[in-house]
């Protein structure tokens, strides 16, 4: 007799790899969502609840595999634990990847679909846009769900979070400047900025104020058009070609993974700051980067500016609050320089090593009993 299902079903072996991923870096939830009306395929990773309840952004992709979208949304939720660990934002590390593509595959079904699906987690992770999403599809989502952050204005969200993000990597700039050259000053300083979208722009805008030499790429010829326009003694260059000039920052502000085998040994920088996620294609280019003598600011939290606006909302949002926590970037980035130096670890290290030092102090604290009828975390 056949059974129904049968070729489709789930081999032992396959199961024990999905929790081997997740034992490699402590996750502590996978789900898999699936609603065959909208064509909806998710998955959400949650990887650590000590903070508080997850938070991370939803991207839309067209992954070639399972396992593809699976090892995205594990290797990006561990991500956001470590940068809301660093930022001190009473959250931990989620990330939902939807299986599609974003130029052909959405409706406002699949959203509505995926809002009841993750109204469905109770508030144990909170999401919004990322690669591939924007924040009119979540307006969809939010009519199933409160678990949704980062909603255009005229929805009751926040508004446009480049700005606390470029506020956040000027910061990172700033405490960069202040450890190589005595100063938080940035003129004179030779910026080069890979990407000049909506963070990049804002930062050119604000480095020239400051009496900064800029140089910039971008894979869009009118963007360039348009920053050199208005600033014309702007240096513009390919955007295979800008890490090897010779600059005190290089600032990558686009795609991730331009620290990699091939561009290591082309950089001519002191130091590399910028707002692209996941800019070292492997942490072992991390330690590549110490031992050459350049300074590295990890991404995740030089460009938290924007997870500090959207947490926030959580709260109620207060535009005061978000810029002053976002300010603190700077100090936060000085004391991983101070840790790197003292014990000749990596930049990347040493954020790890104060993130896992926070997480204990917080998992330490949440064992005094808060009392029968408490409802926070």
């Amino acid at each position: 007799m056949k059974v129904l299902g049968e070729k489709k079903h789930l081999s032992r072996s396959h199961m024990d790899d999905i929790f081997e991923l997740m034992e490699e870096d402590g996750h502590e939830q996978v789900v898999f969502f699936r609603h065959p009306g909208s064509g909806l395929k998710a998955i959400v990773a949650i990887h650590d609840t000590t903070m508080g309840p997850a938070l991370g952004g939803c991207r839309m992709v067209p992954y070639s595999s399972t396992d593809d979208a699976l090892k995205d949304a594990l290797r990006l939720s561990k991500g956001m634990t470590y940068k809301c660990g660093l930022a001190d934002v009473d959250f931990g590390g989620g990330k939902a990847v939807l299986i599609g593509n974003p130029e052909t595959d959405k409706t406002p079904e699949l959203f509505r679909a995926f809002g009841r699906l993750i109204g469905g987690l109770r508030g144990r992770f909170y999401t919004g846009t990322d690669m591939g999403t924007m924040p009119e599809d979540f307006v969809h989502a939010a009519r199933e769900s409160e678990s949704f952050v980062g909603l255009p204005e005229s929805h009751g969200g926040s508004g446009d979070t480049s700005v606390p993000t470029a506020f956040g990597v000027m910061q990172g700039f700033r405490a960069t400047a202040r450890h190589l050259w005595g100063t938080d000053s940035l003129k004179g300083r030779v910026i080069a900025i890979q990407g000049v979208g909506k963070v990049g722009a804002r930062l050119v805008e604000q480095l020239m104020e400051e009496g900064a030499h800029c140089i910039v790429a971008d894979i869009s010829l009118s963007r360039m058009e348009r920053i050199q326009s208005r600033y014309p003694d702007i240096r513009l260059m390919d955007v295979s070609e800008i890490h090897r000039v010779d600059c005190d920052i290089f600032a990558p502000c686009a795609v991730g993974g331009v620290i990699n085998d091939e561009t290591l040994d082309e950089l001519s920088c002191q130091a590399v700051v910028g707002s692209a996620n996941n800019q070292l294609e492997k942490d072992e280019h991390g330690d590549a980067l110490h031992q050459k003598g350049i300074l590295y600011a990890p991404d995740y939290l030089v460009n938290a500016g924007g997870l500090i606006q959207v947490a926030d909302e959580l709260e109620g949002f207060h535009h005061e609050r978000v810029m002053a926590k976002t300010k603190e970037i700077h100090d936060m980035l000085l004391r991983i320089y101070e840790v790197s130096q003292k014990e000749n670890i990596p930049t990347c290290r040493a954020a790890d090593q104060l993130v896992l030092e926070r997480l204990r102090q917080v998992s330490d604290l949440r064992r005094i009993f808060l009392g029968l009828g408490h409802r926070g975390k």
